[in-house]
């Protein structure tokens, strides 16, 4: 009998909206058609459509203004990129469609920026006779403001096939005019309300940018992850310059809306107002046009068959194309490589700030490839700008970090000092744990209107203490565990979870809550905006239906079993049997205790199946088999549904994880697939930090942040959980570099915005008002559980450019490749020509060598410490290809818990493997 409710696969919507609109200083739009006395239909959709045909597209304008009313790739069932299906709900001034344009403009000598849309006030636009390649064309001056200085005219057009906008600009007064801003508003289908889970990820798409100038793009993939991929590229010299929100916009934004945003070719007059204060991914740049002087902007449309080959249809279409090995996050001790393509030779490369990376030339590729060798000197954001013979410039942003272990080093002692609560006067009996804490104030965040925030549960909550924890399972340090023991014993066990009765090993939702007439006092600050839904009582607090809060917990008892079992002496409070035990029964109340959210895809959910392999390798027969049938009653809802990863949210993006996990263990090979492909659907590899590997997440600021509003999050939590899957992939499929590329962008994205001082943000506001950190620690403990348990050294013979290392440093001698793990853990390594997986659950690897001729392999392990001394070396073929053996290590070993037991010494250890 399932203990669960059987998921509708229906959207929250009214849920959603309230959820927003009672948390204080959330920033959404309120405004939306339809309601109370509307406005006129400014699109006239009673005059009818223009039905229109390119090679690729089967292409409709609205007659009256000709923007966008459908955009449907041949051959795709009638999918279309746009949003046509609301194009009734969104027909009045104010609504902004694919083919609308904004400026700021000001006339010379004046200091004021005069702001033009299209649709702010529209008319019927002018048509224009057409011919050839023109498809349609307008005179967009009836739609501007009566003061427009500029002639505007619009072209639809074919180029080689493909589909073309262009806009021609023409000064035709007697005064300079300077052009500020110029913003082409990207609207595509991301507007999930109202349809359920399957219509969404039929019809509906996500969309990221590269912000790469003149070598930028938009690429549009749909939910379901399938092809085509539509490709948004310049067109002669309209760079790609910043990437706008579309506020203005009157859609609706929030839960199931991110919002539009705007390809700004030019953002000048927007650097000197509203984005003063942030940095920029691109120098600001603006137009000059003298008297009757003209100047088109144009963007062309392309079509990828898959979101996997993007690069090769802009290769195809004479883009510049970039490719960054590992990726764009550069630890200063690693290696980085760049790969250029383009028609046009390089002239030069600028690097900002000066000497921040380091760029050698390695010649060029058999295939074309022009190649650098990259070392990052200076921490921080940097900036590759890249000049071509043509005159074209391709910006590539780069986020230059300390070597991971310093960088996770610093993490534990900041968490573990600056956010160490020790208080034993809290009356909420939080002292001795990670609380959370405001980097704005430097404060602890001992209250908030969002209980859950100081409560310690919750993701915006939890998340402190549990970075602190997935911290010890990549390096252990004794003092930071000893005060995690205190954590467990004075505030978890018994406390956050229930320790007896009827509820025991449950989990309750905050040990914060509001209740001001029953408690001292003082208790509550007055300038903190209690009230509302978000500020929740005892009663409240106490419940335990959220099962969002137990894989949090699971994850700190399997932690503190994995260093009591695995080393001496760094656990003393309880023996490692007792961490699995609990480890063990967190999982089954979750269900039992929370069985609405249960039956959702966990953030961390991989968790438990993680559980159910040390129980399993420890004998524990009966429990194992308790855990996982529990586990298999909620994976079967999956398989039944199309695509079950709604959370308490209509859409999500961190359930899929813990779904591919256990479809994947139970053989639901289909439902793991359809998982996979959704999640490559909004994780986008592109030549940026900031968005390579970001998993799409645009809510949880308002939940957990400092800067509450809905906004594109970069590599918030979404990063480091949705890896584990990409990577578990590739580890089956290593000819598959895709995988690799796009999931070691989320395990490295998961400590990118960890600042220098280890304070480990909420996720980077991509606001181009922003572009920082969030200033709270907030949910970021869940992303750094998704590297901690993946984070690993790949080693690869890319097919394109040959050996490299992701994650290490690589040295070759002969046959021999030679790779030196440099990830945060040093205990992972994946040799992806011959599908070999070395894992330790105790020890570091020093080096690891492969034979490329005779596939031997050989480790050396570092040497023994005083709580390690013993390697214990796991032994992993997932990926089944022709002509390789069965590896095993060379020599007696003792083999315990499927690991083989080599012991260490003073110096390194060498250890031989063959097949």
């Amino acid at each position: 009998m399932l203990r669960f409710f059987k998921i509708s696969g229906c959207f929250l919507l009214t849920l959603c909206c309230a959820l927003i609109c009672f948390i204080p200083g959330t920033e959404v739009n309120a405004q939306q058609g339809r309601e109370g006395e509307s406005d006129p239909p400014a699109l006239r959709l009673d005059e009818g459509v223009m039905e229109l045909e390119t090679p690729q597209f089967n292409f409709r304008l609205v007659r009256s203004s000709q923007t966008v009313a459908g955009l449907q790739p041949k051959g795709a069932d009638g999918f279309d990129f746009t949003p046509s299906g609301e194009l009734e709900n969104r027909d009045e001034n104010g609504f902004y469609h694919l083919g609308d344009l904004t400026m700021r403009l000001r006339m010379e000598g004046s200091k004021q920026w005069q702001e033009y849309s299209t649709a702010e006030d529209r008319e019927p636009v002018n048509s224009i006779d057409v011919s050839g390649n023109t498809l349609a064309a307008a005179d967009l001056g009836p739609t501007f403001s009566w003061d427009m200085p500029l002639d505007v005219t619009r072209y639809w057009e074919i180029d080689n096939s493909n589909l073309v906008l262009r806009f021609e600009l023409t000064n035709n007064t007697d005064q300079t005019i300077e052009i500020g801003a110029l913003g082409m508003p990207m609207v595509f289908n991301n507007i999930l309300s109202g349809k359920d889970l399957d219509t969404a990820h039929a019809v509906c798409s996500f969309y990221d940018p590269y912000i790469g100038r003149d070598a930028g793009y938009l690429q549009v993939t749909r939910l379901n992850g399938h092809g085509p991929a539509l490709l948004v590229v310049p067109n002669g010299k309209t760079p790609f310059e910043a990437y706008k929100p579309l506020n203005e916009d009157r859609t609706q934004r929030g839960i199931t809306f991110e919002g539009f945003y705007e390809w700004m070719v030019h953002s000048k007059a927007f650097a000197e107002d509203e984005w003063s204060s942030a940095e920029p991914w691109n120098p600001p740049s603006s137009e000059i046009l003298e008297p009757t002087q003209s100047r088109s902007y144009s963007v062309k449309f392309l079509l990828s068959d898959s979101i996997r080959n993007i690069e090769q249809t802009l290769t195809d279409n004479d883009r510049p194309v970039a490719v960054g090995l590992p990726g764009y996050v550069l630890p200063m001790d690693q290696q980085g490589h760049l790969y250029l393509k383009h028609s046009s030779d390089v002239q030069w490369i600028d690097v900002e700030p000066t000497g921040s990376l380091v760029l050698s030339e390695q010649g060029t590729t058999p295939n074309g490839w022009k190649a650098y060798a990259v070392r990052g000197r200076e921490w921080g954001r940097s900036r590759v700008t890249v000049t071509y013979e043509d005159g074209l410039k391709q910006s590539i942003n780069y986020k230059v970090i300390k070597p991971e272990t310093q960088v996770v080093d610093d993490l534990g002692r900041f968490l573990t000092t600056v956010q160490w609560y020790d208080n034993p006067d809290d009356p909420f009996n939080r002292t001795n744990s990670v609380i959370s804490y405001d980097y704005g104030t430097s404060e602890k965040v001992t209250e908030d209107n969002r209980a859950w925030i100081a409560g310690l549960s919750d993701e915006g909550g939890a998340g402190a203490w549990l970075a602190a924890i997935m911290k010890q399972l990549v390096q252990p340090e004794k003092e930071e565990i000893e005060k995690l023991e205190q954590f467990v014993d004075d505030v978890v066990w018994g406390g956050l979870q229930y320790s007896e009765g009827e509820q025991k090993f449950a989990v309750r939702k905050s040990m914060f809550y509001y209740e001001p007439e029953e408690m001292p006092e003082g208790t509550y600050n007055s300038d903190v905006r209690y009230g509302g839904w978000s500020s929740w009582d005892r009663e409240e607090a106490r419940s335990v239906g959220r099962s969002y809060n137990y894989p949090h917990v699971a994850a700190l008892h399997w932690v503190m079993y994995r260093l009591a079992r695995n080393h001496e002496g760094l656990v003393t409070n309880h023996s490692w049997d007792w961490y699995l035990e609990r480890a063990y029964q967190t999982g089954e109340a979750m269900v039992d205790h929370a069985p609405h959210y249960a039956q959702y895809g966990q953030m961390e959910g991989t968790v438990f199946l993680l559980i159910l392999k040390d129980m399993q390798r420890e004998g524990w027969t009966e429990k194992a088999k308790a855990l996982e049938s529990t586990m298999r009653e909620r994976a079967e809802v999956w398989r039944s549904l199309g695509f079950p990863f709604g959370s308490e949210m209509p859409w999500d993006s961190t359930g899929q994880e813990e779904v591919y996990a256990w479809c994947r263990y139970f053989g639901f090979d289909a439902k793991a697939q359809v998982t996979l492909n959704a999640i490559l659907g909004y994780m986008p590899t592109v030549p940026h930090w900031g968005y390579n590997g970001s998993a799409r997440r645009y809510w949880d600021f308002l939940f957990a942040g400092d800067l509450s509003r809905i906004e594109r999050q970069l590599h918030h939590y979404g990063s480091g959980l949705n890896a584990i899957p990409v990577l578990t992939e590739f580890r089956d499929n290593p000819e598959d570099m895709y995988l690799l590329r796009v999931g070691y962008g989320g395990v490295m994205g998961a400590i990118s915005n960890i600042t220098q001082d280890g304070f480990g943000p909420a996720g980077f506001h991509a606001y181009p008002s922003t572009l920082r950190i969030d200033y709270y620690s907030g949910d970021y403990g869940p992303g750094f559980f998704g590297h901690a348990v993946n984070t690993g050294t790949y080693l690869v013979e890319h097919p394109k450019f040959g050996w490299h290392a992701f994650g290490g440093n690589l040295h070759s001698d002969g046959d021999w490749i030679t790779v030196k793990p440099l990830d945060s853990a040093r205990s992972r390594v994946y040799l992806a020509s011959v599908g070999l997986w070395l894992t330790l659950d105790s020890g570091k690897f020093e080096t690891v060598s492969i034979n490329s001729s005779s596939g031997d392999v050989q480790v050396e392990l570092a040497s023994s410490t005083g709580h390690t001394p013993v390697a214990k070396l796991n032994v992993e073929q997932p990926a089944d290809l022709d002509g390789v053996g069965s590896y095993d290590v060379v020599g007696d070993y003792e083999r315990e818990r499927e690991a083989y037991f080599i012991p260490l010494k003073a110096v390194n250890t060498v250890v031989e493997l063959s097949d």
